[in-house]
């Protein structure tokens, strides 16, 4: 049995763990995780660029990367505690956003401003319990490449949003969305259809 293994395996184990990573009641790794080893863990492509400003909330336990040539903007929290993030080249995350895994973003896809991705849900259903302290369940956000996404706008676990589509500021995404399609409101609705015969972007029927 490995080193890992052994940790998950032991409750108290994998508390001191955590607590090495991290301190108590909080997302952010320690320094010396920063420092030491999530250089060697997650990977960054060649001219990508994250902001000064923006948090990194990057554990060594679950997968992060960033493709070449893509941005992550100032204000941006990026959270892997629960599953992995990884970001496809010539990408850019917009000012303010939040992305907690597991979440795929493709390539060539523009987030606009104050978008929430989050893969992540708190269970509930325990009501002797704190939700704080309740398991959480994880589904997979993926969006598909030359996506754009307007500002303001959430996508829930499980999501997939597919290739070229386009969501409207202030939308709450619910349901996957088709490839070369426009959704739009709360929850999320189809408005438009890309026609491959009529070669026209059309509203649905």
């Amino acid at each position: 049995m490995g080193i890992i293994a052994t940790i998950k395996g032991n409750p108290k184990l994998k508390q001191f763990a955590l607590w090495a990573l991290m301190p108590a009641n909080q997302a952010r790794p320690r320094l010396w995780v920063k420092l030491f080893l999530n250089p060697f863990k997650h990977k960054k492509g060649k001219r990508s660029l994250i902001r000064r400003n923006t948090r990194m909330d990057l554990m060594p336990f679950n997968d992060f990367s960033i493709g070449q040539d893509s941005t992550i903007e100032d204000y941006t929290t990026v959270n892997n505690g629960v599953g992995a993030v990884h970001i496809g080249d010539r990408t850019r995350i917009g000012l303010g956003c939040v992305l907690i895994g597991p979440v795929t973003v493709g390539n060539d896809i523009m987030f606009a401003q104050h978008i929430v991705a989050s893969g992540l849900n708190h269970g509930y259903q325990d009501i002797s319990l704190p939700i704080s302290r309740q398991a959480v369940e994880t589904k997979e956000i993926i969006i598909e490449d030359e996506v754009w996404i307007g500002a303001n706008s959430v996508i829930t676990a499980g999501v997939t949003i597919g290739k070229h589509s386009v969501v409207a500021g202030g939308s709450v995404v619910t349901k996957s969305v088709p490839p070369y399609s426009v959704v739009g409101g709360n929850p999320a609705k189809v408005l438009r259809l890309y026609n491959e015969i009529t070669k026209t972007w059309e509203r649905p029927i």
